[in-house]
């Protein structure tokens, strides 16, 4: 049984081709989800530091290739821990290498976090034969599928992020609305 079929046996309606795509895109996303969580698991195992310590990691490589470099402030938001917890971990990661701190240049009282090059020569060791394989893998995709994927993941990610934004902003609790609806 293809996808599409088991998504068509789980209730969608015949002929609504759309709603079993965006299903399955779902679908997809959750077992991406999945795996690159294990994979950080082992990244984390491999270079003895915490599952938290590569969440944090992660955080500041997508910031920095954003442009946008945290703060420890800003980590800790985004991880939802304590500012003792970050500090914590922040100590512990530089002291292993894997980040540093710097300070901002349009303000030099704030610290902003960085990867190290111990940590960034570990992160390309354990991540660019990843890179290599999911280049493998699009390799036979033309460009317009390339950009379609990427536009839907982009407005996957932006729905995410606003998602979050109402959860934290009400406390975790959804909004108040009809199943109805």
């Amino acid at each position: 049984m293809s996808n599409s079929d088991a998504t068509a046996s789980r209730g969608t309606p015949p002929g609504d081709e759309r709603a079993v795509l965006e299903t399955e895109i779902g679908a997809d996303l959750r077992a991406l989800t999945a795996i690159s969580e294990q994979l950080g698991h082992v990244f984390a195992r491999w270079n003895n530091v915490r599952p938290n310590d590569f969440r944090a990691m992660l955080h500041i490589a997508s910031a920095e290739y954003a442009g946008r470099p945290l703060t420890p402030g800003q980590l800790g938001k985004l991880m939802g821990v304590s500012s003792a917890a970050v500090t914590y971990m922040v100590e512990r990661l530089t002291a292993s290498g894997h980040l540093r701190r710097g300070t901002d240049p349009a303000d030099r009282r704030r610290v902003i976090l960085y990867h190290d090059t111990p940590g960034r020569t570990a992160a390309e060791e354990f991540f660019i034969p990843l890179g290599i394989r999911t280049r493998a893998a699009m390799a036979d995709l033309p460009d317009a599928d390339l950009a379609a994927a990427h536009r839907v993941l982009t407005a996957v990610i932006g729905a995410l992020h606003q998602h979050h934004a109402e959860m934290t902003a009400s406390h975790g609790r959804p909004a108040t609305a009809s199943v109805d609806e």
